[in-house]
């Protein structure tokens, strides 16, 4: 279950997209076999290497649905926000009001939601996080009507998952020190993950608030080192998680460290080579070579990609998704028949993830929430996988 804590700072989030389940048919509308999906995504600035692979992935996907044939086809319109919330206000305006997209998706910061929620609301749009973190109006029992996800992480599941790898692996007493950055729902996240901590009898430091912007993480790693922290973990896009990391490591800290697994992960793993940093996710990685990698290495090649294969797996999981909902969505896809489809969405995700996404009425984030914990071993050099799919029911 999602904590009050998370819930108080969704509530302006809900409150902005409530009552946009009575969708117009006929606002928005495209032409007869498309559907016609806007995203406004941080493609560049700071924070893009997390966000921009997806979409760079999810139009590749498309392209290779249109190409091979379907009942839809799929025009994605795609907007850079540069994970600046006024940026994805105007840019939601704009594929609401003058593109009538009949899908709104976000790949950007979380501090960006509320802005556009605001201009789906008004539209009528349905709106789905793909790449971005989910927030819990789209975790059961009863999530907003308009509101979807499909984003490997998820607020207070991931927290509960690191808690347990730590509580399991630690060699002694944990002190535990956190890495957040300043933004609404990874400062909520590392704080609901402090309590979790106590109540689990675990030390805990300072929880480190890091602004997106900054340049020099060592006063904050400095922090978590003085305050005796012999376990770290981080919660954010995968700048502050690796940089704080780095910072404690060049400050002479020696303790164990856990993240998020995101898009970048297994390219930093290979990087850093660092036998006591741990990251946990929901998708597999590439290295693990399961039949569909081929598939999707093959996608890449054609559509000769900017990003390296092992940042792309969200995105095309993001696509396949889409291909399901156009499938869906009727011959002339509209707001009302795009929403119809996500509310009864079940996708075969070919062992990219422990399961698959499945959206019903009263769930619009996935029954179950698999994860699989990876770590770099300098003995054999190469990734080798620490813990296997552990799965945790949503309720």
């Amino acid at each position: 279950m999602i904590s009050k804590h998370h819930h108080r700072a969704i509530t302006r989030l809900a409150a902005l997209a409530l009552g946009v389940a009575a969708m117009s048919g006929t606002i928005g509308s495209a032409r007869a076999g498309e559907l016609v999906a806007g995203v406004t995504a941080a493609l560049t600035g700071p924070i893009a290497g997390t966000y921009a692979p997806v979409v760079e992935a999810l139009r590749a996907w498309a392209d290779h649905v249109n190409a091979r044939g379907g009942p839809n086809k799929i025009r994605l319109i795609v907007l850079d926000d540069s994970g600046q919330a006024s940026k994805a206000a105007a840019n939601a305006k704009r594929l609401v009001t003058q593109e009538n997209v009949t899908l709104l998706i976000n790949s950007s910061l979380s501090s960006t939601y509320a802005p556009m929620l605001g201009v789906a609301k008004r539209g009528k749009v349905p709106v789905w996080f793909a790449g971005s973190v989910c927030p819990p109006d789209t975790y059961p029992p009863k999530p907003d009507p308009a509101l979807f996800c499909s984003t490997s992480f998820g607020a207070s599941y991931d927290s509960r998952m690191a808690l347990g790898f730590i509580k399991q692996n630690a060699s002694g007493p944990v002190k535990l020190g956190f890495s957040a950055m300043s933004i609404p729902l990874s400062r909520n996240e590392v704080g609901y993950a402090a309590t979790e901590a106590k109540k689990m009898g675990m030390g805990t430091t300072e929880q480190q608030i890091i602004p997106p912007p900054t340049a020099d993480y060592t006063p904050f790693a400095t922090k978590i080192k003085d305050q005796g922290a012999n376990w770290v973990y981080s919660w954010a896009p995968w700048v502050t998680q690796i940089r704080t990391l780095d910072a404690l490591r060049k400050l002479g800290w020696s303790g164990d460290y856990i993240a998020y697994a995101h898009i970048n992960a297994e390219d930093e793993l290979e990087r850093v080579k660092d036998g006591k940093f741990y990251v946990f996710g929901a998708n597999a990685m590439f290295r693990d070579n399961l039949p569909v990698h081929a598939e999707l290495r093959a996608v890449a090649q054609r559509a000769k990609l900017k990003y390296p294969i092992t940042q792309l797996t969200e995105g095309f999981i993001s696509g396949m998704i889409l291909e399901a909902i156009a499938a869906k969505a009727g011959a002339k896809p509209t707001r009302a028949s795009v929403l119809a489809a996500m509310g009864k969405l079940d996708v075969d995700l070919k062992g990219l993830r422990g399961g698959p996404i499945q959206w019903t009425a009263s769930n619009h984030f996935r029954a179950r929430q698999s994860y699989r914990v990876y770590r770099f071993d300098p003995a054999k050099g190469a990734i080798e996988r620490v813990q296997d799919w552990t799965a945790f029911d949503v309720k």
